[in-house]
């Protein structure tokens, strides 16, 4: 029973969980929310005794799956893997929004924060960031670059690198990060500023060539790789997060079961040392915590595109 496990119902004889949650995922199938969602998912599972079913919602840089979450009941059944896009960037990017990243959703977890990495094909003859702005200042229509989607950080991590480097490229949007470095793969775009767990897997074998990481510091599972600073544009810096949110209205004894069983496993030292090795910086805050940081991500991004010029969707 709900009360047996402290959560009050109007329905004595319901209990949560009874029955499989859906983890909403806002991209296509095979990046960064993606991975982290099926990590976690498969451990909460377990630990709440139902299924934690993944579901793929993409398009609008995640806004489409976004928009679901925050329309479906507030019963603890629907989640969101939230992110710097969705969850802080598009409202300032979006001239129609059809959610509130902020009034319309429950904060769980933040699982974490991670850079992005600028990357191009193995076979491009672009060996630095040096390389990329001297061809694009050669030719303005020579460098095109993909993201997951508009408004998403490698979107804003491509905008911020044109404003920086006082240069012009195409801006690419897929539909995801598995589409978007695939454009890269098949050579049809020229780079991607990819969320570093999703490109780590395809510079290890080869088929990437990493320039630079969007922090402020060199990430340890790419300690060779320059920072964007280092690389030549000084003042540079992107950092994403990925985090879970509910639909607002959620009860709050269900989000903080969820936020708590969900900390215990991103603190778990094997799923520790697998963030860490993938490039993310595991965190773990509870709900009150990611709403503070969410709501400064807002005001910070508002301003950064503001200042930056870019213009809304």
């Amino acid at each position: 029973m709900l009360a047996a496990a402290g959560i009050p119902s109007s329905h004595a004889q319901e209990k949560w969980p009874g029955k499989p949650i859906t983890y909403v995922v806002p991209f296509a199938a095979g990046g960064t929310t993606d991975i982290l969602g099926r990590l976690i998912s498969q451990r909460l599972s377990p630990m709440l005794g139902v299924p934690v079913v993944i579901e793929n919602k993409a398009g609008a840089g995640g806004n489409i799956g976004s928009d679901f979450v925050a329309k479906a009941s507030p019963d603890g059944y629907t989640l969101v893997g939230g992110t710097i896009s969705s969850h802080s960037i598009n409202v300032s990017l979006y001239a129609k929004m059809p959610y509130d990243p902020v009034k319309n959703f429950a904060p769980v977890t933040l699982i974490g924060t991670l850079p992005n990495v600028l990357v191009v094909n193995a076979n491009s003859p672009y060996r630095s960031v040096a390389d990329v702005i001297a061809a694009a200042k050669a030719n303005p229509e020579a460098i095109s670059f993909a993201s997951s989607g508009s408004g998403t950080s490698q979107h804003l991590s491509g905008e911020l690198f044109k404003n920086m480097a006082g240069v012009n490229m195409l801006h690419v949007p897929f539909k995801g990060s598995a589409p978007a470095t695939q454009s890269v793969l098949g050579e049809q775009v020229t780079l991607v500023f990819e969320n570093i767990l999703a490109a780590i897997p395809l510079i290890q074998a080869g088929k990437f060539r990493a320039l630079a990481v969007t922090s402020s510091k060199r990430a340890t599972s790419l300690p060779d790789v320059p920072t964007m600073a280092e690389a030549g544009l000084k003042g540079y810096e992107i950092v994403s997060w990925q985090a879970i949110f509910a639909p607002a209205g959620t009860p709050a004894l269900i989000v903080q079961r969820l936020a708590t069983d969900i900390a215990k496993i991103i603190q778990q030292p094997d799923m520790k040392n697998r963030l860490l090795g993938l490039g993310v910086e595991p965190s773990g805050a509870g709900p009150a915590e990611l709403g503070a940081f969410q709501k400064a991500e807002v005001q910070k991004w508002a301003q950064l595109i503001k200042s930056a010029h870019i213009e809304a969707e």
